[in-house]
């Protein structure tokens, strides 16, 4: 066999798509296909409404990237700065949207998997680095998760004046974190199941930060203000651009940007859903993101911002500060929950994440035993109560490590934007097209301008005064 037979027979495998012990049934997936089609023609609140029915991967990516770091960040810009950060979010999500909306338009448009796709494409070094950055992510970010949720739960007990270790809350959340991550794969139902239970976590999540700031109020200008792009005024230094930082990148994480893609191939999406997953990422992730992240700021700088003196701040201390206000068992508590969705969503999919990573590499089936073996990668996360506490300075490093995968994958999905080969007739041309992939290359390069500017300018000090602080 020649060498170009051997390039057309690896092609043709790509073009089939996913490989799953349990794909949609085909003909469902063509009928849903068929009234996609009849719904381009149809009014937008017919459409939305039936949209809103089929939307999933989009709130898997909300559950996703609301988690503890997230909840730390958004606590600790509240805190610190009071409004001003406000902006931060949405425009974090907004430049992430950018790039999953061309991550969706590719994968629908061609079927291929974006591992593969990447690595004969836009070259190899680049699609090993997105895939080890997201593996490497989710295992390390598993033990602050852990927790998280831990603290949450011990917290929610101490408030009705029950005495939980931990340690032990750390495995009855490890049992939940199996049992959700395995429903998926096992059947095109299951899928849906756990779709829409991700998505009832992520409504959760923003219902009970809603009811904390409806107890402490909303000073309307000031979240105005917030909103304008403002850098402090007082307090500024390495823990504002920090939490700049921190904001932008992780709001579209180098393991969300691994799992958005297989996702839409795991349901059976193609040509016909682009403007659906469209759809999905914006009702599904930017609006319960933003609300998220908004309604936790403003409840910290609510209560915390005058009294704070520092740049971090625990999550479970800001329940505790926050219960003179919103009540000292019902509303903490619900403030402990909101936490512990964000840590329980996150959990699922980084193990959801590293068991498709592992079939890319291994070339498994999704929803195989071996594939459900593999989402227990980084389950060694649960010793996080115990661990994390003397590893904390682990933080930083890894944020730093992990951070720097995620401008690889960007330029890789960047290349691929523009690749006629992959592409093909499906490859978006004229001004809309120079400008999506101009947008994209400059997103690609801010990330990596500002992230070497950090480094040169704060790192190393940072990282040692942060060493010196917590015994590492």
């Amino acid at each position: 066999m020649s060498g170009r037979d051997v390039g057309g027979d690896r092609l043709r495998e790509m073009q089939r798509g996913l490989r799953m012990s349990h794909p949609p049934d085909p003909g469902a997936l063509a009928a849903e296909k068929r009234d996609l089609t009849e719904l381009e023609k149809a009014s937008p609140l017919r459409r939305t409404r039936a949209y809103l029915k089929l939307s999933g991967p989009g709130y898997m990516q909300s559950a996703m990237t609301l988690g503890g770091g997230t909840a730390i960040a958004s606590l600790g810009a509240g805190a610190a700065f009071g409004y001003k950060l406000l902006w931060v979010a949405p425009t974090a999500m907004l430049l992430g949207i950018v790039m999953l909306t061309a991550v969706s338009h590719q994968t629908l448009s061609t079927g291929m998997r974006p591992f593969d796709a990447m690595a004969r494409f836009a070259g190899k070094p680049l699609a090993w680095a997105w895939a080890i950055g997201a593996l490497l992510s989710s295992i390390i970010w598993h033990f602050p998760q852990y927790s998280l949720a831990s603290a949450g739960l011990v917290d929610i007990g101490a408030a009705f004046g029950q005495t939980w270790q931990p340690q032990y809350m750390s495995f009855v959340i490890l049992a939940w974190a199996i049992g959700l991550s395995t429903l998926y794969g096992k059947s095109p139902t299951w899928v849906r199941l756990y779709e829409r239970l991700l998505k009832y976590m992520v409504w959760g999540i923003v219902l009970c930060f809603g009811y904390v700031v409806f107890k402490t109020g909303v000073d309307w200008s000031r979240v105005a203000e917030g909103l304008t792009f403002q850098l402090p005024d007082s307090r500024e230094g390495v823990a504002a651009v920090t939490l700049i930082l921190s904001g932008l990148s992780a709001a579209v994480g180098v393991n969300m940007l691994f799992l958005y893609p297989y996702s839409l191939l795991a349901r059976g999406w193609g040509r016909e859903h682009r403007r659906l997953a469209r759809f999905d990422l914006y009702v599904g992730m930017l609006i319960p993101y933003v609300l998220a992240t908004g309604l936790i700021l403003i409840a910290s700088a609510n209560t915390l911002y005058d009294d704070f003196a520092g740049d971090s701040i625990a999550a479970v201390d800001a329940a505790q500060s926050l219960a003179t206000v919103i009540g000292p068992r019902l509303g903490r508590s619900i403030f402990d929950l909101g936490l512990i969705g964000m840590a329980l969503s996150s959990i699922s999919l980084q193990m959801l994440t590293c068991g498709f990573v592992a079939t890319e590499l291994f070339g498994w089936e999704v929803g195989s035993r071996k594939h459900q073996l593999t989402m227990l990668i980084p389950t060694p996360g649960v010793l996080g109560p115990v661990l994390w506490t003397k590893l904390v300075w682990l933080a930083v490093p890894t944020n730093i490590v992990c951070g720097l995968f995620l401008p690889a994958a960007y330029l890789g999905f960047t290349l691929l934007q523009r690749n006629e080969h992959y592409m093909g007739s499906d490859l978006v041309r004229g001004p809309r097209g120079r400008i999506w992939f101009l947008a994209m290359l400059g997103i690609t390069v801010f990330m990596v301008v500002f992230l070497g500017w950090y480094m040169m300018q704060y790192g190393p000090g940072y990282f040692d005064t942060y060493l010196t602080s917590t015994g590492g």
